[in-house]
């Protein structure tokens, strides 16, 4: 990062942030993309599966990777104010935290993995493979978090083309790995759909490893001596990230969760339901990826002017992204429209859930609209560390008022299951304009405290 004094130079900094960031998520997204695609052709159980371990997974990994999210502005901030020395205890308390809370969810899941699977109405096998899913991702939890906390660090310094280069290594092996575990190849059994999960453990120790060595090796990340000096565990610190953590965490938890709660829900249709539903929320997942990304670097470009006391400069940049996000997205979105057939086929063969797909698909060319308003606000609150309205505007929209009429529409009109996506789309929009009410607002008080 660095300072900017025009829209232009503004303009190809967002950009030198955002492109990298952009082909990272991508890039992560693809690994789940491969897992359910693959998934799909090992079978529809295996498929739905699939879907419904991710359905427990994503949120609670979501939610907790929100927490370890905070690093980004806290280190963002810290390197606009030019206080660099502080930069290296912040990153080793968030790896204790990260270590600590992965801990935390292995030791609830082990607790709680088998009462919610079976409380759910799922057929034999769709059940097995969905428990042995999650158990087997488990095995990569660890890694996965100290690689989002390293992450973090790695972004907010601005070099947003590290990251990139470590998840394009990792991708093909995880395409590999799954290839070999799902089908069953160098003489292992094909594990079907859990193979996907051994795969993704075995990428996230990958990904771990290879970070690691980054920021330990490599310059400019080595100069700040993060593997070098530990101090203790210290509480006040891990305070100070749960603070700024814990509303982003429950926040996207809370948008995260909504989904897979209409995925569980659907527990109740056939299984090509749940299975057409599965695969065309993880194509629209990877649309989300857009507004995410651009959510990401304003977070970091927002941090760092504001801890350079530029609120003007954080004002603009906050324009900049949502610009992007809207006009990206609407773009990708009229190419689904032209392309859902295609796009349905490649979960899965069988003629009534490519159909089903493509029916699905068309609801999510909306929702995913709505997504490129709210996401890029979201980040930009980030930067501010403006979180807790955040976090009651996510539970208000999604659960208040997303899913209940998301359930009206399922029960109660025609469309059944797809009354649950127009209720997505309801509370994503009722979202989007409450974030931008309280965007514009946080804006007025940094520009009236600037003029005092």
């Amino acid at each position: 990062m660095y300072e900017t004094s025009s829209l232009r130079e503004k303009l190809k900094l967002f950009g030198i942030i955002l492109i990298p960031i952009l082909i990272t998520q991508v890039s992560m997204f693809l690994m789940n993309f491969f897992d359910t695609v693959m998934s799909g052709r090992a079978g529809a159980e295996d498929l739905a599966g699939v879907a419904i371990g991710s359905s427990l997974w994503v949120p609670v990994f979501t939610g907790i990777n929100g927490v370890i999210l905070a690093i980004t502005p806290i280190i963002a901030q810290l390197a606009g104010a030019k206080a660099t020395k502080d930069i290296p205890k912040k990153v080793q308390q968030g790896i204790y935290l990260a270590v600590a809370l992965a801990i935390f969810i292995l030791i609830v899941g082990a607790f709680s993995l088998n009462p919610v699977l079976e409380r759910m109405d799922l057929e034999h096998d769709v059940r097995h493979t969905a428990k042995w899913y999650l158990i087997t991702i488990s095995t990569g939890i660890v890694p996965l978090f100290i690689f989002n906390t390293l992450r973090s660090f790695i972004d907010a310094l601005g070099q947003t083309r590290t990251s990139m280069m470590i998840i394009l290594i990792s991708l093909p092996l995880n395409v590999c790995f799954n290839y070999i575990f799902i089908f069953g190849k160098l003489g292992l059994p094909a594990f079907g759909g859990i193979g996907s999960g051994i795969a993704t453990a075995l990428t996230y120790w990958l990904v771990c490893i290879i970070t690691v060595f980054v920021v330990h090796r490599l310059r400019p990340f080595r100069n700040y001596g993060i593997c070098r000096n530990w101090d203790k565990p210290a509480l006040k610190a891990w305070g100070e990230q749960l603070k700024i953590g814990i509303p982003i965490g429950v926040a996207i938890f809370f948008e995260t969760s909504i989904f897979s709660a209409v995925t569980l829900l659907m527990s109740v249709y056939s299984t090509y339901t749940i299975a057409a539903h599965q695969a065309a929320m993880n194509f629209a997942t990877m649309l989300y990826m857009i507004p995410l990304s651009v959510g990401m670097a304003l977070t970091i470009a927002i941090g760092y002017e504001l801890g350079a006391n530029r609120s003007f400069d954080a004002k603009v940049y906050s324009y900049i992204g949502l610009a992007s996000g809207l006009g990206i997205a609407a773009f990708a979105g009229a190419v689904l429209y032209v392309f859902d057939g295609p796009a349905a086929a490649l979960y899965n063969t069988n003629p009534e859930v490519i159909e089903l797909t493509k029916q699905f698909i068309f609801y999510a060319i909306f929702f995913q609209l709505a997504d490129a308003f709210g996401a890029p606000i979201q980040g930009a609150l980030r930067g501010y560390k403006d979180v807790n309205v955040t976090l009651v505007i996510s539970l208000i929209s999604y659960w208040v008022i997303g899913l209940p009429s998301g359930w009206l529409l399922a029960n109660f009109t025609p469309l059944e299951p797809f009354g649950y996506w127009v209720g997505i789309i309801i509370g994503l929009s009722c979202g989007a304009v409450a974030l931008l009410w309280r965007l514009l607002h946080v804006q007025r008080h940094y520009a009236q405290a600037n003029d005092v």
